[in-house]
């Protein structure tokens, strides 16, 4: 029987240069994998098939991923993603992972396997990483294995693209992504309120994206667009526009609308963990 068990969603990892530009590289993924396990240490591969580019990623995949992780038997999982929506994976696994047994490990990379960049060392890091760290949901990358419930990517080129923030211990909650209408809501300066009741009018729950501390425009109308979505049952959370810090009711009276409104504080949550905590609470 396997030891661990390689998800291979898709990402840069596993692609080569084409015509087109960069495209998945059948078997380029594998042939790395044959030339790097430890001696000793056994691998079973489940490819998506077709892969995924991460910007394609969704609920489903996550739930996919879930109840492959969850049939395991083996000593750990690593997850081969693409790191445009890693930090929303690291968020969406470790709320829905709380109290799992084992190490559960992202890898991804910046530039594709054998084009002289980190896909390497990544994945040598992430093989490492499954066998030493322990339960829970990590991100191996850059030389650094993060939490990854609080992934934050900060650079969309360097090596070194990500970071995580410390968040507060999760809660068990419901282990699947339901079929739910949620989104991330950036406030932004001149932000019309028919667009903002338009959007939410859509959606059963977003995570608003709010300024500093906790603050919003002082507008009575947006004031009334997000208590009536509260009252007709679309679950609100606020977070904060800043990397870090996050939100603290109360602190500046240009808040007072925010919670007035119904709208649930997100503390210092990253919007990546909000919106899955938002979700699995709906689902």
């Amino acid at each position: 029987m396997a030891d661990i068990l390689i998800i291979y969603t898709g990402g840069t990892i596993g692609m080569a240069p084409g015509p087109d530009g960069l495209a998945p590289c059948p078997g380029l993924l594998e042939g790395a994998l044959d030339r790097m396990l430890p001696p000793g240490l056994v691998a079973e591969v489940d490819r998506f098939d077709p892969l995924v580019d991460s910007a394609n990623i969704g609920s489903a995949d996550w739930n996919r991923m879930l109840d492959r992780i969850d049939a395991w038997p083996g000593r750990g999982v690593i997850i081969v993603h693409g790191t445009d929506t890693m930090a929303f994976t690291g968020a969406a696994l470790s709320a829905a992972l709380v109290g799992c047994t084992m190490p559960v490990v992202l890898c991804g990379s910046m530039v594709p396997l054998g084009q002289g960049g980190d896909a390497e060392g990544n994945l040598a890091l992430a093989l490492a990483a499954v066998e030493e760290a322990g339960p829970g949901v990590w991100l191996a990358f850059a030389g650094k294995v993060m939490p990854a419930a609080g992934l934050v990517k900060h650079d969309s080129h360097a090596a070194d693209a990500f970071r995580s923030h410390p968040q507060a211990e999760l809660a068990p909650s419901a282990r699947r992504f339901a079929d739910r209408r949620l989104a991330v809501l950036t406030l932004t300066p001149g932000l019309p309120v028919p667009a903002v009741a338009a959007m939410l009018a859509e959606l059963d729950g977003a995570v608003l994206r709010v300024f500093g501390a906790g603050t919003m425009m002082a507008d009575p109308a947006l004031e009334a667009v997000l208590s009536a979505a509260v009252a007709r049952g679309c679950r609100l959370r606020a977070v904060s526009q800043c990397e870090a810090g996050g939100v603290e009711p109360a602190a500046y009276a240009a808040g007072a609308g925010l919670w007035a409104a119904g709208v649930e504080s997100g503390g210092a949550e990253t919007p990546e963990l909000a919106l899955a905590r938002l979700w699995l609470s709906l689902s």
